[in-house]
């Protein structure tokens, strides 16, 4: 099987990303609470629901008004979130949650959610992410670094 036929290995973590996609994007798409749909699908448990899954999850819905802020300000102003492709949507709601709230490298949120994209979406969907979590990360307040010591 050559290089790009070969299907890409997923880590942990990308496997609870996948899985944190497919709860958010299935309580998007009947119009349920993500919440919900969590525990509904925790309490099936084919596949099993990874803790870090419940983490996005939970994170997204709990700063859901923030991220969407943030993904909205970094659109054209003729786009809107509720605009965007579903699996996009869900996609970049998990990056910016991971970029804003997370403890992964940025650089890590957005290769991942491309390659969600890239996985699942339109052909034009990793372009697109790209440019918006680019833009996403371009207004990304840095942290407040310790004031410097005097000697």
């Amino acid at each position: 099987m050559s290089e790009p036929d070969r299907p890409r290995t997923l880590s942990t973590r990308s496997k609870a990303r996948k899985r944190a996609l497919d709860i958010l994007f299935e309580a998007d798409l009947r119009g349920n609470d993500p919440l919900e749909t969590l525990a509904a699908s925790t309490d099936r448990s084919d596949p099993p629901v990874r803790d870090y899954t419940a983490t996005l999850v939970r994170g997204v819905v709990t700063h859901r008004t923030e991220i969407d802020r943030r993904i909205a300000s970094c659109m054209a102003k003729s786009w809107s979130v509720e605009r965007m492709p579903r699996v996009d949507r869900a996609a970049a709601r998990i990056a910016v949650f991971e970029i804003d709230f997370g403890e992964v490298p940025d650089p890590v949120a957005v290769a991942e959610a491309v390659a969600l994209v890239g996985d699942l979406s339109t052909d034009e969907s990793p372009a697109y992410l790209t440019g918006l979590l680019s833009a996403v990360l371009a207004t990304k307040t840095p942290d407040a670094e310790p004031p410097a010591q005097s000697a």
